[in-house]
């Protein structure tokens, strides 16, 4: 089944269960994923909707920070829970140690020597690590380790 198959499953589940809040998340994210492969005119493999999700929780992150700001406490709740329910559909998060051993694979297998070489330190990391990595973070790590 795919990932897709998958959120639409959820999505009949939550009809089901009257998860109002949940229903609507989901309904977004289906438009999200349905919007881009219309765009592009292609069909969205799992990777490509994991990178939906992804900037689905980057902007809910931001919208956090901004409610805080505001002092808007219930809506940092709201945008919390959706991030819970859209974290569930990206794979298990890879460990520090795990996304140190990819880096170090990549400026291997690249010869990265640099800074200047972190481009392609980093595709080659974003290919393995899709949605199993925050990519800010491996963004930090391989910077740290291409400048040591």
């Amino acid at each position: 089944m795919s990932l897709k198959d998958g959120i639409t499953a959820d999505m009949k589940n939550a009809m089901r269960s009257g998860e109002k809040d949940r229903l609507g998340l989901i309904r977004m994210l289906l438009a999200a994923v349905k919007q881009r492969e219309v765009d592009e005119r292609i069909v969205l493999d799992d990777t490509q909707v994991l990178s939906v999700i992804e900037k689905m929780i980057k902007q809910r992150k931001e919208s956090v920070a901004q409610f805080q700001l505001g002092g808007r406490a219930d809506l940092v709740d709201r945008e919390n829970q959706e991030i819970t329910w859209l974290t569930g559909y990206l794979p298990a998060q890879l460990g520090e140690a795990e996304l140190l051993a990819l880096i170090d694979e990549a400026v291997t297998s690249t010869g990265a020597v640099s800074i200047k070489d972190m481009g392609k330190v980093m595709a080659l990391v974003k290919a393995k690590a899709a949605g199993a990595a925050d990519m800010a973070a491996v963004g930090a790590l391989i910077k740290a380790r291409l400048s040591a």
